[in-house]
């Protein structure tokens, strides 16, 4: 296949979807690989005096192609896959790790960067420079250039093995998410369901070619019907199925795949010279040792247990009182708490999603960033999408520059994983005095329009919207000159405060009366809606950190110890949730199996970094309530000195950059209602 007819091969600047077929991107890896591994070698063997242009920053504007394409094949992997482009993932992953083993451990290139390294103090760099070849350095050191050549050796079949490991444990995921079907044919089964969970149902039902409703694991479907459907059995049945997916005895079972992984992860690292994939992983975060993060877990535990044992005693007997319910399950709490919060609040999901129209709720996020950072979003049609139901727009500063491109994919399909994301086409970074802008992309699984409703959006969704354009944002107004320090590029427990911070301005009544008008009439959502979110932002609070801790001490339990010893999945993971659970285990469910975020994505010894963001999430609004909402000195401080400049300085700088002293812990546990006093 010629260049001219494979559009990979060609330099471009949009995503050329339409363009792009499958077979071309075997191909194309392999020959941009290989043009990669050309460029290194020609670093690694110059034969001038090794400097900071001609090594450090050859190596970071190099194999640029190959980054592109990864990018986009591998969203399309996340995003709109079928078996297909997981085939070719399987090819294409050990090939690129194999790539990323040459270079890290390229003894030339090490020697040439180390060398640099050396001479550092003599160097006249700026901070962002300083941190590229501290990256670069640690990138070599951490990565096994040090090793001997057996290690080295050995360090390459772990690598190749994990990558083929996550990517088998993320399609068996997807699998078990698509192959199950709640198929209901008595109107009787759906009491309690809203009509508009009803009438997608039925769709999903007439779209399978079935008769009656049916209902899926995917979120827009399964959450709603464990929060309204009134028949306990049914919820029982789709709770199980959603906890034991890639957990049955099936060719999709993630067991052995899970054990797999920790413990390849454990000897990697113990290759490396540290003592658990934590130690490794937490080098490189703002909490740097799983000492550190268990003991935040721990505090945070002990502080919030007390509030959740009296939420759940609560709940339990309200479950009691309605329905008689003495042995409150898992597949309770969710519609218990729904029923509560409605007694307690007279305000449920289906009061407030006619407010809440996707298409409004997206406004109101950019309303948000105008009103805080200039920006100005515009939708075109003339840029290439990989499906139909994707946005495209043009983002514009406050002086009518285009700062980047931005893509919109908000409904649930069978080739797209579940859950919510921000991802980029492209990274932002300065070429020759030139700001090659970034292309942000937010993915999303809500519920899709019917045939006569639009997209409705319960309020926790519309948290989720704005959570991903927070990230989103981090993406656009990145403003680096290293695409590798670029937008999101950052600490990982630091990556989710632009994220968490913007969910705060959900909750207030000068932000919502931006956006949050009724679908039908236009009226802007009534106060007294306004002042019930606010009062029951805090309701279950309790139950709601201790659910995040234990994800978090779950993945410690994984990756801060040696797990050479343990040989079931479903033990281990008992041990780690009899301090957090309140309802009793569900024999046929297990979680780990499951977990993509610590498993196949990039949170690994990582989970905890949720709880640590929302510290200083907590912390950054209390400052913009301070001074406005909507206060543009405070929102251009925020996007200078935080959201502009990625990873290029250590997060509690550029933090105490921006607040003026580092975050206070008070302000969630405030924020969460979980002090004595409140």
């Amino acid at each position: 296949m010629s260049h001219t007819e494979n559009p990979l091969l060609i330099p471009f600047d949009l995503a050329p979807f339409s363009k792009v077929k499958n077979e071309h991107f075997l191909p194309a890896f392999t020959q941009l690989i290989d043009n990669a591994r050309k460029e290194i070698e020609e670093i690694a063997n110059n034969q001038e005096e090794p400097t900071f242009e001609n090594t450090i920053e050859a190596m970071e504007f190099s194999g640029q192609q190959l980054d592109r394409v990864s990018s986009l094949f591998f969203n399309l992997n996340s995003a709109e896959t079928n078996d297909e482009i997981q085939e070719i993932a399987q090819q294409v992953s050990p090939l690129l790790t194999e790539f990323g083993n040459d270079v890290t451990l390229n003894p030339d290139l090490f020697q040439r960067v180390k060398s640099v390294y050396d001479s550092r103090e003599s160097l006249e760099l700026t901070p962002e420079q300083h941190t590229l070849l501290d990256n670069a350095y640690k990138g070599f050191s951490r990565n096994g250039a040090n090793l001997n050549e057996k290690d080295k050796s050995n360090l390459r079949n772990i690598d190749t093995k994990l990558s083929k490991l996550k990517l088998t444990y993320g399609e068996n995921i997807l699998a078990e998410t698509n192959g199950y079907e709640l198929h209901i044919q008595a109107e009787a089964d759906l009491a309690g369901l809203p009509e508009g969970v009803k009438e997608a149902a039925a769709q999903t039902a007439k779209a399978s070619g079935a008769e009656g409703w049916v209902f899926t694991l995917h979120f827009p479907s399964y959450g709603p019907f464990m929060k309204y459907a009134e028949n306990r059995e049914l919820r029982k049945k789709m709770a199980i199925a959603y906890g034991a997916r890639a957990f049955e005895n099936n060719d999709f079972n993630n067991e052995e795949i899970t054990l797999q992984i920790a413990k390849l992860r454990h000897k990697r690292a113990n290759l490396l010279g540290y003592e658990t994939h934590a130690h490794f992983v937490l080098e490189e975060r703002m909490a740097m040792s799983p000492e550190k993060v268990n003991e935040f877990l721990n505090e945070m535990l002990s502080k919030a247990k007390p509030f959740a044992q009296k939420e759940f005693d609560v709940l339990a007997n309200f479950a009691k009182e309605l329905d008689g319910i003495t042995d409150f399950q898992k597949w309770d709490s969710s519609y218990y708490a729904e029923k509560l919060k409605k007694k307690l609040f007279n305000l449920d999901d289906e009061q407030l999603k006619p407010y809440f129209k996707l298409e409004n709720v997206t406004e109101g996020a950019f309303l948000v960033a105008n009103k805080l950072f200039g920006l100005t979003f515009k939708k075109v049609t003339h840029i290439d999408k990989y499906h139909p139901d994707v946005e495209t727009y043009e983002v514009y500063d406050s002086s009518n520059q285009l700062i980047s491109v931005f893509y919109g994919d908000y409904f649930p399909r069978s080739g797209k994983r579940n859950g919510a994301w921000m991802t980029s086409f492209k990274s932002q970074q300065i070429v020759n005095g030139i700001n090659d802008r970034p292309h942000i992309s937010n993915v999303c699984n809500f519920t899709k329009p019917t045939d006569t409703k639009p997209s409705l959006l319960t309020f926790d969704e519309v948290t989720t919207l704005f959570h991903e354009f927070g990230h989103g944002l981090h993406g656009m107004l990145a403003n680096t000159t290293y695409p590798s320090l670029s937008g999101t590029s950052v600490f990982w427990d630091f990556v989710e405060l632009p994220s968490q911070v913007l969910e705060n301005w959900c909750y207030e009544k000068e932000c919502l009366d931006l956006f949050a008008k009724h679908y039908e009439t236009g009226e802007t959502i009534p106060m007294e809606f306004v002042e019930k979110i606010k009062e029951s932002a805090n309701f279950m609070e309790g139950l709601a950190t201790l659910r995040q801790l234990s994800f978090g001490l779950l993945d410690m339990s994984w990756h801060g110890n040696n797990p050479e010893e343990i040989t079931d999945v479903k033990s281990h993971e008992r041990k780690t949730f009899d301090q957090t659970a309140f309802t009793p285990d569900v024999a046929e469910n297990c979680m780990s199996v499951a977990f993509s975020h610590i498993f196949n994505g990039g949170y690994s010894s990582g989970y905890y970094s949720y709880k640590w963001a929302e510290v200083l999430d907590a912390d950054a609004f209390a400052f913009f309530k301070e001074k406005g909402i909507f206060d543009r000195e405070t929102g251009m401080s925020f996007a200078t000195n935080i959201l502009s400049k990625g990873g290029t300085e250590h997060p509690m700088t550029l933090y105490k950059r921006f607040r003026g002293q580092e975050p206070n812990p008070d302000a969630l546990l405030e924020r969460a209602g979980l002090t004595s006093h409140s």
